[in-house]
């Protein structure tokens, strides 16, 4: 039997790649994104293996509507890749709006809370009982980048929410681990390739790698059964300034 995942962000980018590496291993995959057409796309490419859930990570009840249509059309949820998320223009933090830190807290935290409660509330309920959840974390959840406040704050936060979610989740055979991300080439790395502010002051060229091996990542994590987990899982372009950013 077809093992099921939910995606968010699944449209573009990291959510893309992965969406169509577990579709093309044969998982059931829901589509979670706030543009309906590059889900449908996905959807006449792969046909009732992937399912379009269109909707806004950061409201409960369209999160909890989707979430239902999935079990739904599937009977369980075996995972949730918790990936949407935004990033915010670099400045010093007394330039950076107060708009810009809510939408980026709202969208990265705020929505993969939202996202991982209603995993959490149908894995614990459906039998067999349990699943796994899988936290967009980011190399910034460690080490922030200049400029980065909105940012590196919320990821930051991702580390303490995949920590509390692997703790509640013990009684009903759920886990919980993050995948912490550098530098994967999608449209919103590409400025790596061009140069980047650094900490120095200096603008510089970063090297990137490619978003498969990310997919690849966040499979092996997802395929291991509940008796084991991947807690924690960097995977990053190795010459990217992260072991020592300066």
């Amino acid at each position: 039997m077809s093992k099921s995942i939910i995606i968010t962000g699944a449209g573009r980018g990291i959510g893309k790649a992965c969406a169509e590496a577990f579709l093309d291993a044969g998982w059931k995959v829901g589509l979670v994104g706030r543009t309906p057409e590059p889900l449908e796309a996905l959807v006449d490419k792969y046909g009732e293996a992937a399912l379009a859930l269109p909707c806004d990570v950061v409201k409960e009840g369209q999160v909890d509507a989707a979430f239902d249509a999935a079990l739904d059309a599937w009977g369980r949820i075996d995972a949730l890749f918790n990936n949407a998320g935004v990033s915010v223009a670099g400045a010093p933090i007394d330039e950076v709006s107060v708009d810009d830190w809510r939408r980026c807290i709202d969208i990265n935290l705020t929505g993969s809370f939202v996202c991982a409660r209603a995993a959490f509330a149908r894995m614990r309920r459906q039998d067999p009982q349990g699943g796994r959840i899988i936290n967009n974390g980011s190399v910034s959840a460690y080490v922030p980048r200049w400029g980065s406040a909105p940012y590196s704050s919320s990821k930051h936060a991702i580390t303490g929410l995949t920590r509390s979610i692997s703790l509640d989740g013990r009684a009903f055979n759920i886990a919980c681990g993050q995948i912490d991300i550098g530098n994967a080439l999608t449209d919103m790395a590409q400025a790596m390739t061009q140069g980047v502010p650094q900490a120095d002051g200096s603008i510089a060229v970063e090297p990137v790698m490619d978003v498969a091996h990310v997919a690849s990542s966040v499979m092996h994590m997802a395929e291991l059964p509940l008796e084991a987990n991947v807690q924690f899982m960097t995977v990053m372009a190795p010459g990217m300034p992260y072991i020592g950013r300066g």
